[in-house]
Parts: structure tokens; sequence; C-alpha cells
């Protein structure tokens, strides 16, 4: 079977790749060996944030005289499993549709480069075949990272896929690793009543994020009950018992043995690119990530790289806009369109972070900033001071925005708490926008919103505001 172009792995950076090679004119196939959708879709983002709602909803109940409501009543673990289960399913087949739509034949199978524009697919019976295309898009994802002390058994040490359909919530758990994945899953399991120790081997926890946003989670998970220990490394474990110990190295060179029913190890995600015939094709590869141009073509003309599979931030956004970047660089060699795509801007990628309180970021932390030489100017807007988000009874957490001081250049937002996920696209547009403090503070922003905290942050660093 012949294609203009074949992708293989059909996640959040393979369908918007397949897609818009689609719009764009191509004849296209789509190789997926498991669910459509990929990870994100059916063991990532989508159902991550279906269980992070029902803690939420669950925390709102044990809460409601807060708001003036007399409701009580409990969780039932295995249907807030399933509600999980039920989006990600909804979302897959709503990919399905997408690929109908755009004409893309899906072969389920597992892809493989075979030689130049052949790919062999291993169908699950064991059977094979061999498609052929002038472009290949690499869209393989990752999986979680195993370390060697920490060998996952899927039952008592697990990784995040075995932590969203957990037959029983257990009565406790140990999560190794305070990254998105690490502190999504304390929030859920911590609001549902299990006993939550997180273990971080960096000073602190979401070591990424700027300082201050680090300090203010930490202050308001040990405030939920969450225990932290920084400065810790877990050492080996022993599943023999009923449960799990762990042995802790401390920084100071101390030990001490945690116990708990599930151990969760979210210390990141590798590559996948094992088995996918790089070697023999001569696709180069640098620290376990295949090695791509700025319009994500690897070492061999012909054949693209997109996502975690290449050397860009592990985000799903980040892979979307690749996929369509590669579309789009096919078919500006193919004369369909004559420009070329324009390559990401890695620094003005958005983070988000999905426990409550959310966390959001782009651009230079202060730190980073300060290394980078620059003189800076530093607001932040605490959210105590927020009338929405007083009225929403979410005080927690805060603004932060830092601008050169020479020019008033956007160099970085960092915020903490209620639906800041949804306010740093203004952030990551103006940056875009090469947009100065002096344009934010004249952008009238609407009251009351959490919104506001953005223009009240930047007005603090200029000695201008008015609600704090």
């Amino acid at each position: 079977m012949a294609y203009d172009v074949i992708v293989i792995g059909s996640g959040p950076g393979g369908y918007p790749a397949a897609i818009r090679a689609s719009q764009l004119g191509f004849k296209v196939a789509i190789i997926e060996k498991e669910s459509l959708g990929g990870i994100c879709l059916n063991w990532g983002c989508i159902p991550t944030k279906a269980l992070l709602k029902s803690a939420q909803v669950y925390e709102y109940v044990k809460h409601s005289a807060n708001y003036g409501i007399n409701a009580s009543g409990t969780h039932d673990f295995g249907a807030v499993i399933k509600r999980s289960r039920g989006v990600a399913d909804k979302m897959s087949k709503g990919v399905q549709f997408l690929m109908k739509k755009n004409k893309i034949d899906v072969i389920m199978g597992y892809g493989r480069v075979q030689s130049k524009g052949k790919v062999e697919v291993t169908k699950a019976d064991g059977s094979k075949e061999v498609v052929e295309a002038k472009y290949i898009v690499l869209a393989t994802g990752g999986r979680s990272r195993e370390l060697p002390n920490l060998k996952q058994d899927g039952k008592k040490v697990i990784g995040y896929r075995e932590a969203m359909v957990l037959p029983e919530q257990p009565k406790s758990m140990i999560i190794v690793g305070s990254g998105a994945i690490g502190v999504e899953f304390a929030y859920v399991y911590n609001s549902m009543g299990t006993k939550v120790t997180i273990v971080e081997f960096m000073p602190r926890i979401v070591p990424v994020e700027d300082e201050d946003v680090s300090k203010e989670l930490e202050k308001q998970y040990k405030k939920q009950g969450i225990e932290i220990m920084t400065n810790a490394s877990v050492e080996s474990v022993d599943t023999t018992g009923a449960g799990v110990k762990a042995l802790v190295k401390k920084q100071d060179g101390s030990t001490l043995t945690l116990e708990a029913d599930v151990l969760l190890s979210a210390v990141g995600v590798v590559a996948n690119i094992e088995n996918l015939g790089l070697e023999e094709n001569g696709i180069k590869t640098d620290k376990g990530r295949i090695v791509v141009d700025k319009y994500q073509q690897t070492s061999v003309a012909g054949v693209y790289a997109i996502g975690d599979c290449s050397p860009g931030q592990a985000l799903a956004h980040v892979a979307a806009k690749e996929g369509i970047n590669a579309a789009e660089h096919m078919a500006y060699l193919e004369k369909k369109i004559n420009h070329q795509p324009e390559p990401l801007d890695y620094n003005n990628i958005p983070g988000c972070t999905y426990c409550t309180p959310e966390i959001s970021s782009v651009g230079y932390t202060e730190k980073a900033a300060k290394e980078a030489g620059y003189e800076i100017k530093v607001g932040k807007f605490p959210l105590v001071a927020s009338g929405k988000a007083s009225a929403a009874g979410a005080t927690e957490g805060f603004v932060k925005v830092i601008y050169d001081a020479k020019y008033g250049e956007f160099l970085g937002c960092h915020m903490i708490g209620y639906n800041v996920t949804e306010m740093i696209a203004e952030a990551v547009v103006a940056r875009k926008l090469e947009t100065t403090a002096h344009e934010i503070l004249n952008a009238v922003h609407p009251h009351p919103t959490i919104s506001e905290g953005l223009k009240e942050a930047t007005a603090a660093a200029y000695g201008e505001a008015i609600d704090i």
C-alpha cells in the first residue's frame, strides 16, 4: 500500500500531524499499536483531569458548609475510576471520527522503519505487512521512566498507568517524584482519604517551577495533610510483605523506612525509540531522543520525529505543534504551500499542572532571568486580594510576573491558584507579540476575574498596585 505520509503513533502529536497532512492534500495513513489518541488521551492528560475533577468535587462536598450549603456524602472509588475511563474512551472515539472525517487510513499494529520510504507493521496476531510512503513521521511518545532500584511490578510498585485504574483505593501511598504526574496523583489520592507521602530527590517539589511556586505548593500540600520529603531518595524497596517498604536516604546520609500499601514511581518519562529501525537506517539519536532540525526532520531526509521521542519538552501541546510543523514542512518541499512553517520557540511554551491549587508558567523563572544577565522588575499579586478568588473560596496562591527593567520585555509569568491553567495563554500570546509591561497595564482586564491578577502583578512590579 502506498501513501504520501505515514505517521507512526496517534497521540497528541501524531494525529494532528496526520490531519494537517491530509488538509494539505497528502494521502495519509496512521499506525497505532493500541488506542487512537495515544497515552495522552487514554492514559495521561485527559483521564487524569477527570480523576482530578472527581477529587475536587469531593473536596467541595466535604467543605460545602463554607459556601452556606448543607451537603454530605462519600465517594465511590470504583465509580470515580469508571468515569475517568469513560471520558478517555469518548475522546479516543473522537479521534476515530477525525480520522474518518479527514480520510486518513488507520492501520492497527506496531510500526517500524524498514528502509527508506517503507514501514513494517506487525499486527496483534503476529502477521506483518509493509506500507510505503515518501514521508514518515515518528510520533512514538514516551513511557514511565523505570529506575533500577524502583522496578515496577504493576501491583505494589506502579507507574501512572496503574495509578489510574487501581482495583481499590489504597489506605496509604508513597509517591516518588514531584513533577506534574506526582503532585497530581498526590492531590487525587489524598483528597479521597489515602495517606500520601511524596519523596523528592531535588531540594524542592515541582522543581522546574519558580522557587516561590514550589514553596507555595508545599505549604498548601502540607496543609492538606500530604507529607513531603525533599532532598531524599528511595534506595530500595521491599515488596515481600503485605504492602511495600521503601528505604529512604536523606541529605545528611541517614535513612528511614517508609511503609505503604503501594508506591507510585513518578520520576519522569523516557522516549519510546527502541525497535523503530533507527540504527539500521542511520537515524541519529542523542541522550535517548531522536535528533531533529528546526522543522522536526531527522538526520534522514523524509523522516520526521515529533513529541516525546524528540528533544523538545514532553508536553502534549508541544507535540501537536511539532506535528503540524512537520506536515507543513513536507507540504513546502512538495510545493503545496509557498512558505516554511515557523519553528517553535521552546522558551515560550506554557507548562500546566492540574493539582489544587493549579500551577501554570511560561518563560524565565526569577532565578533564570538573573542568571541570563537581565536586570529585572518582579511583581506579585496574592489571590487573597482577588475579589473573584474570595467569592470562589479559593484564595491560595499568587500571580508572579518578571519583566526586563530596561525595556519592559515580558520575561516570565508564574501562577499558582484557582483556575490559573486557563490564564497562562495571555502571557504566552503577550510574549509572542513582544508585549511590554506598559501594554499589559493599559489593556483593561475584566472585573471580577482571576485574570486581573496578571495586570495587578504587573502594576506591583512598577510600584502602581491598586489592590494590594
